[in-house]
């Protein structure tokens, strides 16, 4: 006999509907998976075997073909087991295929019949919803809080096999539970433990941070060790805006494919911050693999990437941030397919001035040659570099700033400057494709960065004598037009350009 059982399976971060079709046949007991299966697709037929078994459900002494349809589309995983193990209790007449019409299965069996969690529940639950389907879909009960941010949605979460098949007998009530409605507007609620009022000194520092996370902009820190660069890079989650359901959902997403939720939610509530060890390799931190997953620079989408030493990073490694930096999404290209990851995330870095790390430092003198430091500085790309909107100098502190009792300024009184910036640009960009100023493009600059004519004469003379590229320019045009968002003005001003040049200065030193 042959039964349908409807599932799903993830590519990149799209699901796709798949169909799981079982047949039962006359001849030789065998278990043959078709239709694309990688090597933990296939095992999944010791798995089925041995959770009916253990489930106390007859195993048909027979032929069975499993094809998992479109047979063109790559199967991963074990998400398949418990559509294939019901595929099976259909075709062998312990169900009625009336119990299955139109409901998907998701799920890895134990060998004992439980249900286990698996990755990419939640784009699953969104592209069954996409279709127009309402459910239920049954799924393993730790994911269940993942689907439920997919509003409208019915969800059957379930323990084992056998309570499975209790469900679908109608011998138990199904814990049916649905997806609340949300607002899409309204913003997921989040916290930082980490605050600015633990570090004294560094004013400038926290300035530029500060017009960072008003815009959007990447952000490279150069000072000595101790300088408090890590402790500035550590707590700048703590003034950026909100995820908004949008952002939250599809960052969730994103870490949802790659197994790091921990359950505790239905969403990623804060904003992600990633700061991958300079050991890592390219393929880790854009994504890829022979079945392509996203690497650091997905997973800090909507975030931000932390790069602490980077010039400890591999030039390799960081020559391939210069695509998703300027597009805002990776493109991984195999023989089979073509899979594209969203890599929208803030380029938070920091260094050392050179070997020793104290070159400028008027403390300490520096022991490196004229050549270790360029060779030093040589490891960041001029094209990199570049793309970097902000270059900030931290200096080491002060003794009355180390030993002062006075307190710092709170990353609560900081975002909400930022919170303020945002919306101005929320509103700016309603009708655009965009949600800030660093993604603004040379045509949308012209109509959205008007500028006074002292303004434009001073951009025009530090494009003379600092030697700006193309990109240079317009990246001063958008950390400028940042900080005139945060004097709450329209035009730019020649104070907000002077500002936004001296973010740029190290571009005619490396």
């Amino acid at each position: 006999m042959l039964s349908r059982i409807h599932s799903s399976a993830v590519v990149g971060i799209d699901a796709y509907p798949v169909e799981v079709e079982v047949d039962i046949a006359n001849g030789l007991p065998a278990f043959n998976i078709v239709g694309l299966p990688d090597t933990a697709c296939r095992e999944s037929a010791d798995r089925v075997r041995a959770a009916l078994k253990n489930s106390g459900f007859s195993f048909p002494s027979s032929k069975i073909t499993v094809n998992l349809a479109p047979a063109s589309l790559k199967k991963e995983g074990a998400a398949f087991d418990l559509a294939i193990a019901v595929g099976i209790l259909v075709a062998n007449e312990s169900i009625d295929a009336g119990c299955v019409e139109g409901r998907v299965f998701c799920g890895e069996l134990s060998l004992d019949g439980k249900v286990r969690g698996i990755p990419g529940i939640l784009p699953r639950a969104s592209a069954l919803f996409d279709t127009g389907a309402k459910g239920p879909f049954i799924l393993p009960s730790v994911n269940v809080k993942e689907a439920l941010c997919v509003e409208g949605l019915e969800l059957w979460p379930v323990w084992t096999l056998a309570e499975t098949v209790r469900f679908l007998k109608g011998e138990k009530k199904p814990p049916a539970v649905r997806g609340a409605d949300r607002p899409k507007d309204k913003p997921v609620p989040a916290v930082c433990d980490l605050d600015y009022a633990d570090i004294k000194g560094q004013a400038h520092a926290k300035r530029a941070l500060e017009i960072a996370a008003a815009g959007g902009h990447n952000v490279l820190m150069i000072g000595p060790p101790g300088a408090g660069k890590t402790m500035l890079a550590k707590r700048f989650p703590g003034i950026l805006t909100p995820l908004n359901l949008e952002q939250a959902i599809e960052t969730t997403k994103i870490h949802s494919v790659a197994g790091l939720l921990n359950g505790k939610g239905p969403l990623v509530s804060l904003r992600p911050f990633r700061d991958p060890h300079h050991t890592i390799s390219h393929v880790a931190m854009v994504g890829g693999g022979a079945h392509p997953r996203p690497g650091e620079v997905s997973l800090a989408h909507n975030g931000v990437l932390f790069l602490d030493e980077m010039t400890e990073f591999n030039r390799n490694v960081l020559e391939v941030l210069r695509q998703p930096i300027e597009e805002g999404r990776v493109t991984i290209s195999r023989a089979a397919s073509t899979i594209s990851f969203p890599a929208r995330f803030m380029l938070l870095a920091a260094m050392n001035p050179c070997p020793c790390g104290y070159y400028t430092d008027p403390k300490k003198e520096c022991q490196c040659s004229v050549m270790q430091i360029k060779t030093y500085h040589s490891k960041i790309s001029g094209p990199l570099l570049d793309r970097i909107d902000i270059q900030l100098d931290v200096p080491r502190l002060k003794v009355e700033e180390i030993t002062s009792k006075s307190s710092a300024e709170s990353s609560e009184a900081i975002r909400k400057r930022v919170d303020g910036a945002r919306r101005i640009q929320e509103r700016r960009y309603q009708d655009e494709k965009i949600r800030s100023n660093t993604e603004l493009g040379p045509a949308l600059l012209a109509r959205y960065c008007p500028m006074s004519g002292e303004a434009e004469r001073l951009l025009k003379l530090a494009i003379q004598e600092l030697g700006f590229s193309a990109r240079g320019y317009h990246k001063t045009q958008k950390v400028a037009r940042t900080i005139a968002d945060l004097d709450g003005v329209q035009r730019i001003e020649a104070n907000h350009v002077s500002e936004a040049v001296h973010y740029r200065l190290l571009d005619h030193k490396f």
